[in-house]
């Protein structure tokens, strides 16, 4: 079990600063993921995932990510901690906290 499971944790925020404290680039990253993630329905529109929804954060944009995500998408949630982590991204838990990425 994971530490964000034992700890009840369905949800994380990645925020648009690395590590470092810098403002992540491209600046349109969240809508680049989110489309990334996105299908289209019946009616021929485009749908964005139900597990990740853009976010302003004290002006920071950033990604929450439902962690059911890891359930219905395995692979692609693999691939988003690995852009975290390749990016040094920072990950906050639903109260604001840095946590490491699940």
């Amino acid at each position: 079990m994971s530490t964000t499971e034992k700890s009840g944790i369905n949800e994380i925020i990645i925020q648009g600063l690395t590590r470092a404290g810098k403002p992540f680039r491209p600046s349109d990253w969240v809508d680049r993921m989110c489309s990334t993630y996105a299908s289209f329905g019946a009616d021929r529109k485009l749908r964005y995932s139900p597990y990740l929804k853009p976010r302003v954060i004290e002006g920071v944009r950033c990604l929450a990510v439902d962690l059911k995500l890891k359930d219905t998408n395995p692979e692609g949630f693999n691939q988003l901690m690995h852009f975290v982590d390749e990016n040094q991204l920072n990950v906050l838990d639903a109260d604001g906290n840095s946590i490491s990425a699940p």
